[in-house]
């Protein structure tokens, strides 16, 4: 029987997706750009590396820990999310003008490197190896529904801040446009009331292959 969550990208290639959506962001903060731009790049940083974190802890880490228990990154991924939000909290506390903003978001760009290494050759094509692509679209439908929940109450901050922050940069124009896309139409319903949070990915993921 068809089933709409085979419309759903993989859950892997979901987090894919987010971690070159960060990465591209990440690139685009320099120092010589306006306090008002680095702020705008680093909230929207750290806003999507805050849904990320939660998406994985909610979604994709415990079916890992059933499947693998032995897998160790796994087991220290949640707290290197732990030293990421604290940095993300030092960040949200400093402005933009102030010369520790920069060096605040280079350590969390390292961290954030790293983090994504280990995901993208060791978890990400375990998880391929252990589950089914049925299962890895399920789990990504799971996971967009969550995401939409998550961003709903943002997408109004994330767009501002993409249309600051993303200003005069085509590349990041184009990720950032899909990620504010995603914010707002995680507020669109259906005619049957519920999000339309299905084809949302699909759109999303299809622009990443093509570019």
């Amino acid at each position: 029987m068809f089933s709409m969550n085979q419309l759903s990208p993989t859950i892997t290639d979901m987090i894919r997706f987010d971690h070159s959506h960060v990465m591209v962001t990440f690139h685009q903060y320099t120092k010589d750009k306006s306090p008002s731009v680095k702020k705008a790049l680093a909230d929207t940083i750290c806003t999507a590396l805050e849904i990320h974190a939660t998406l994985e802890e909610e979604v994709f880490y415990p079916v890992m820990r059933q499947i693998d228990k032995g897998e160790p990154f796994v087991h220290k991924a949640e707290p290197e999310h732990d030293d990421m939000r604290r940095l993300i909290a030092e960040l949200r506390r400093t402005s933009g003008s102030d010369p520790r903003h920069d060096k605040i978001l280079l350590e969390l760009m390292r961290d954030v490197i790293h983090h994504v290494a280990d995901e993208e050759t060791t978890l990400l094509p375990q998880a391929e190896t252990l589950m089914s692509k049925a299962r890895l679209s399920e789990l990504g439908a799971q996971m967009n529904k969550r995401r939409m929940e998550l961003v709903a109450p943002k997408a109004g901050q994330l767009a501002k801040s993409h249309a600051v922050g993303f200003s005069g940069s085509t590349t990041a124009m184009v990720v950032g446009g899909i990620s504010a896309l995603l914010a707002l139409r995680s507020l669109v319903k259906k005619p049957g009331g519920k999000p339309d949070d299905t084809r949302t990915w699909s759109n999303a993921s299809s622009t990443r292959h093509a570019s």
